[in-house]
């Protein structure tokens, strides 16, 4: 019921004293403060720290005062100029057996593929004020889109563990005395800082934290190429070359596409009246230039470990060490100390990748249920920095198949949303102008969401059909490869099959029940 000045407190879900616009469903930064509740009490603490106290209620107008494009394009830059980009370069050659130019070449079709996705919902954040899992329910409904949550849940604590058992891998290599764990511990409590404070400082620390790991890449590209040490493999033909460029191509995919499940979360600042294309263009000019660098490079580097004869400082260096072992081979000898100075800056950079990750899981939890959202946004990311060190540390010594699975389970579930989402943007809202905004924190007025989750289980099967993993390989996916692992055409099937009976099913309930 509406109170006499206009706020609307009870229709909305969520905390009671927070007080909702009637017209537009937003709420003041003010009213995060009031009362006396624990949660008012915990905000009001926040407030005085200058920690961001907005969970993901709409952001009004008024409040919406980040107007640079180059905070956008400069988020992305940074979240993927690091060593976990470098690491999904290398898994070309040490998984996949691709050569060197079939190796590029998937990198560039891949990552603009799943980049696209990213740079597309970003344009959301500014057009609504509202994060991105709260945008979903507009596609998924009030309960689907918990399972969404579930999900993209998942994803951030487990990019996050991924991320972090790369940077303790080159701590380690610079120093073997350290373990792995102190290195998860030492990077996982600065991102957590950084994450504590919110949108503001997040982008702030994106904004210049990408310079150095870029300067220290390209010393790590000019050595490389001074030593000679690079192998022109040459590409592969027949079912062989076609299964590895298609599961390599599935593993980059997830990795490029991995933001998209939080893309809008970073643009909720923009004004609403800024350009669409150049927030398109601004991220993904954000995305492609360091995801292309850096998985490049680790293309490149890894072919040096097929040399044959001799010791091969190389191949040691990855056996040894993994990522942190490889780069270790190409700048401590030429470098010295500065080399290893050089690798703890790389292993740094990952608290630039995993800042996303835990700011935007403590905005999903809030989305899974009314109680959630009583405890404020900063609680959620110390949190999810605990899982994500529980999960890391005994993950340390099998990083290999954990990325490569993990890749490949992100690319799977993000190419079902996306064959949801875009489908019910373009087919049934016919783009922006078919959204209510206002409505997003009312159940009875969202979609019901039995269409999407039914298309989410298409997506599903169509998943395990062309899935190619080390325990279960698909039935369609026998077919794109070489047996026994074939190719992974998962997120293909994924997308198409979640799309086509998305497409299907979405009129039947609208005739329904009507919304």
């Amino acid at each position: 019921m509406a109170s006499s000045d206009g706020p609307d407190v009870e229709k909305h879900a969520g905390v009671t004293n927070l007080l909702y616009e009637d017209n537009t469903g937003a709420v003041a930064g003010e009213s995060f403060e009031y009362g006396n509740s624990i949660y008012a009490k915990l905000q009001r603490f926040a407030g005085k720290l200058h920690v961001e106290q907005r969970g993901i209620e709409r952001v009004p107008d008024d409040e919406r005062t980040d107007t640079s494009y180059l905070n956008i394009g400069s988020m992305w830059f940074s979240a993927n100029m690091v060593v976990a980009s470098f690491a999904i370069g290398v898994l070309g050659q040490s998984l996949f057996y691709v050569g060197f130019v079939d190796g590029i070449l998937t990198l560039l079709f891949f990552n603009f593929l799943g980049a696209s996705t990213v740079c597309f919902f970003s344009i959301f954040g500014a057009e609504f004020g509202l994060r991105q899992m709260v945008i979903s329910r507009f596609w998924f409904g009030w309960w689907g889109v918990k399972l969404i949550a579930i999900f993209n849940i998942l994803a951030c604590i487990g990019w996050s563990a991924a991320n972090m058992i790369v940077g303790a891998q080159l701590i380690n290599a610079v120093n073997t005395d350290v373990p792995g764990y102190v290195g998860i511990i030492i990077i996982s409590l600065c991102t957590m800082v950084v994450t504590f404070f919110g949108y503001k400082v997040v982008h702030m620390y994106e904004l210049w934290s990408g310079i150095p790991t870029f300067i220290v890449f390209l010393i790590v590209l000019g050595v490389f190429a001074h030593s000679g040490a690079f192998v022109n493999i040459p590409m592969g033909v027949g079912t062989s070359e076609l299964g590895g460029v298609l599961s390599f191509g599935s593993t980059v995919y997830g990795f490029a596409t991995g933001w998209t499940s939080y893309a809008a979360d970073y643009t909720v600042y923009q004004p609403s009246n800024r350009s669409r294309t150049k927030i398109f263009f601004s991220t993904m000019l954000g995305l492609i230039f360091p995801l292309l660098f850096c998985e490049m490079l680790g293309v490149a580097v890894m072919t040096a470990t097929t040399i044959n004869g001799g010791v091969n400082k190389y191949a040691d260096g990855y056996a040894a060490s993994g990522n942190g072992g490889l780069l270790g081979a190409v700048l401590f000898e030429p470098l010295g100390g500065f080399g290893k100075f050089c690798v703890v800056i790389l292993a740094l950079s990952i608290i630039a990748n995993n800042c996303p990750n835990i700011y935007s899981v403590s905005l999903t939890l809030l989305v899974l249920a009314r109680w959630t959202r009583k405890v404020p946004r900063f609680v959620y990311t110390i949190i999810a920095t605990g899982v994500s060190i529980a999960i890391s540390i005994p993950g340390y010594s099998h990083f290999e198949a954990v990325l490569e699975n993990f890749m490949n389970f992100i690319g799977y579930w993000l190419a079902i949303y996306e064959g949801i989402a875009l489908t019910d943007h373009f087919a049934f809202k016919r783009g922006f102008s078919g959204y209510k905004p206002e409505d997003y924190d009312q159940w009875d007025l969202l979609p019901p969401g039995i269409a999407a989750v039914f298309a989410f289980c298409c997506g599903v099967a169509g998943m395990v059909t062309g899935m190619s993993q080390s325990w279960y390989v698909g039935p369609i996916a026998l077919h794109a490869g070489e047996a026994p692992f074939g190719g992974d055409v998962g997120f293909e099937l994924a997308f198409a099959f979640a799309a086509t009976s998305y497409l299907i099913t979405r009129p039947i309930e609208m005739r329904i029940f009507g919304r």
